[in-house]
């Protein structure tokens, strides 16, 4: 490659040296003005900037590089240059070639003999033939200094006595000088203050108390040591300190021995006990024992008055040979019920462990840190002359509705106690349910046969026009889906107490409104024979139709209650609670009891978790999620829960009962699908009294 492109070396090079005639002919006087001691300072100046005169070129700063090697400018992008030679890769083929001087080999021929020996002679060293190698003809001083005045770049040069030729020193090498003689790093890029890693670290890394240096005695052999170390010696060389030897396995075992040393090594540990082994035959079993041991006539009778478990299993007898020895008789059956006892009766260490029962209860959180909860009857609601049935809470939480045995459903205010309003059924109220929109005051209350929609009289003027137009009849009877009349309920107009009475042929025991106010279902928990179709029914408040849920029942319905996010319906009879997907119509889950019969059901506000109450005292908490067997059942109060709700803002649960106590409960659920919910009893609410053996 070098070769190939030595014309275009040779061109660049004849134009750097016109391009410098040209330069010194032009700036010749400013040369004139330079001081010498300036040209001839050599490296020891300041950092002074380079004027062109005496730098041939641009100034540089001291951390730039350098394209060329040796500092040579005529190789820097010229125009004049890339039209003759063609592209940049010419150029850093040229760079490449002419920029490595450690391929030159030194002129110097004399290998390590001292340069003084040629000092008086004409020549240094001998070529390769064996001639002799002249000095270069040196100028006087005079003459040398006229020549460096007249040079602007003499003060880079610097004559070279080990090869006999003057170096001209590049503006790279000049810079390298520079930053050694003021103590930097020669190259620029370098950074000698890099910040430190620390490439190990512990994590019990403390700081030392002082910083005060290490005492003498941590470098000195201790003599306390020394003197505890002298007295060991002394007792091991008396025999009062002894060290175990090391067992040593033996080589042989014992044939006939015990084998439950060599089962533990085995593996098998403290689980396992061999059996014991058979007892091994006396002198007495020999076929020729001694006469000593062969009873006579008399005592083989006296063994016959003798009890079966005193008399002696084996009667030895004599034999003269071996073979005259009769058969063993029950010797196969001996082995066969000792092989049966091995395997049926296996032998086993059990281990006991002795656990503190306390430590086993779950540990759970203060009460303190659970608040708030309630803890004392704070107002009473009086006005009722029978047992209130049911009570429902409107949506912004300032007014309650009860329904009473005596007839009556009342409206009071939750924080003064104050009663707003009272209709008078004239037939036991059931159940009452306030609708869920904050802007629609419209509760639904089942008495007898009948569920009456009711205006409260609530809001403003703008949201009684729109009650009053849903709560208004214009055609009389309902069209189902088909257009047909339906038989199973009628909607009718009630003038006296201002809304609107659903007359169903059975007695409703519970209603409950769906999330977004329009839709609400009734049960009719009635014979099974008229109850597998027309059950439970969904009504819809603005088209005033009334529709059979699409699914078939398997049981007697107890209750029912609407999803509080989702399109999902959950239906509770006596013994499970089956959940639907009222979009889909089809069967999602069966949540499996265990209970004698289910009373009544509740969904956490975040609908993943329910709560079921049962006639026999226990509640059954859910988690739908995890199984469809209840997550934790409590057996809380000795007689009939009665209903089970969630609070809808706190963490809470209350279950009442006929035993005229309200248990309060904390059940906090995790979004955290890996953490189980926390329940943890808070309170017993008492204060009622019981009605007909009823709280």
């Amino acid at each position: 490659m070098a070769k190939r492109e030595t014309p275009r070396l040779d061109s660049l090079n004849k134009k750097k040296k016109e391009k410098e005639k040209k330069e010194e002919s032009s700036k010749h006087q400013q040369e004139e003005n330079v001081d010498d001691k300036q040209l001839h300072q050599g490296f020891s100046g300041d950092e002074e900037e380079l004027t062109e005169s005496e730098s041939d070129g641009p100034v540089l700063s001291e951390d730039e590089d350098y394209v060329s090697a040796d500092g040579d400018d005529s190789l820097h992008n010229d125009p004049s240059e890339e039209n003759e030679g063609g592209s940049s890769e010419s150029h850093q083929g040229i760079e490449e070639s002419d920029s490595s001087e450690d391929e030159v080999a030194p002129r110097n021929t004399i290998g390590d003999v001292p340069l003084e020996w040629y000092k008086d002679e004409e020549h240094v060293g001998y070529d390769i033939a064996g001639k002799k190698i002249k000095k270069k003809v040196r100028q006087d001083k005079l003459d040398s200094f006229l020549a460096s005045a007249d040079d602007s770049k003499n003060w880079r040069k610097i004559y070279d006595e080990y090869n006999d030729e003057e170096v001209e020193l590049t503006k790279r090498e000049t810079r390298l000088i520079r930053r050694l003689l003021k103590g930097k790093a020669p190259h620029a890029e370098f950074d000698p203050y890099a910040p430190y890693v620390d490439w190990f670290k512990w994590d019990d890394a403390k700081h030392p108390l002082s910083n005060a240096p290490e005492p003498k005695r941590r470098f000195i052999p201790s003599k306390w040591e020394s003197k505890k170390v002298v007295e060991y010696v002394r007792a091991i060389r008396k025999g009062l300190i002894k060290f175990d030897k090391p067992k040593e396995e033996p080589r042989v075992y014992h044939l006939w021995g015990d084998d439950s040393s060599s089962t533990e090594k085995a593996g098998h540990g403290l689980a396992y006990i061999p059996a014991p082994k058979s007892k091994l035959p006396g002198h007495e079993e020999s076929y020729n024992p001694s006469l000593e041991y062969i009873p006579t006539q008399e005592e083989i009778n006296s063994y016959q008055l003798m009890y079966e478990e005193d008399r002696p299993k084996f009667i030895p007898r004599r034999f003269l040979s071996l073979r005259s020895v009769p058969a063993y008789e029950n010797a196969v059956k001996e082995s066969f019920d000792r092989c049966l006892d091995l395997y049926l009766c296996p032998r086993a260490r059990k281990k006991r462990i002795n656990i503190d029962p306390e430590s086993l209860k779950p540990k759970l959180p203060s009460r303190k840190d659970l608040k708030p909860y309630p803890v004392t009857c704070y107002l009473e609601y009086k006005g009722h002359k029978g047992a209130v049935m049911s009570i429902a809470t409107e949506a912004s939480g300032q007014w309650i509705a009860s329904g009473s045995i005596d007839g009556s459903v009342r409206v009071w205010e939750v924080e003064t106690g104050r009663c707003r309003r009272v209709w008078e059924i004239g037939e036991a109220v059931h159940y009452v349910a306030w609708n869920p929109l904050p802007g629609l005051h419209i509760l639904a209350v089942s008495s007898g046969q009948d569920v009456l929609l009711l205006n409260t009289g609530l809001g403003n003027d703008e949201e009684q026009k729109n009650i009053e137009q849903l709560l208004r009849i214009e055609t009389p009877g309902s069209m189902d889906d088909t257009g047909n009349t339906t038989s199973i309920v009628s909607w009718v107009q009630d003038d006296k107490h201002g809304g609107i009475r659903l007359k169903h042929f059975k007695t409703v025991s519970s209603v409950e409104w769906h999330r977004k106010g329009d839709y609400l279902s009734t049960v009719m928990p009635a014979d099974i024979l008229l109850m597998i179709l027309f059950s439970i029914l969904i009504h819809q408040l603005s088209k005033k139709l009334t529709q059979r849920i699409p699914f078939k029942l398997h049981g007697l319905p107890v209750s029912s209650i609407f999803h509080p996010t989702r399109s999902i319906f959950f239906i509770s009879t006596k013994k499970n609670v089956r959940v639907y997907d009222l979009l889909k119509q089809k069967l999602v889950k069966k949540l499996e009891t265990g209970l004698r019969e289910v009373s009544s059901i509740a969904v956490h506000p975040a609908g993943d978790n329910v709560i079921v109450g049962s006639r026999e005292g226990k509640l059954c908490w859910f988690d739908m999620d995890l199984s469809s067997q209840p997550y934790r059942i409590l057996k809380c109060h000795p007689k009939d829960i009665t209903n089970v709700a969630f609070h809808h803002s706190y963490p809470l649960f209350a279950t009442c009962s006929d035993d005229c106590t309200a248990y309060v409960f904390h059940g906090m659920v995790y979004s955290d699908l890996n953490q189980n919910p926390l329940i943890v009893p808070l309170e017993i609410l008492r204060g009622h009294s019981s009605t007909n053996g009823r709280g």
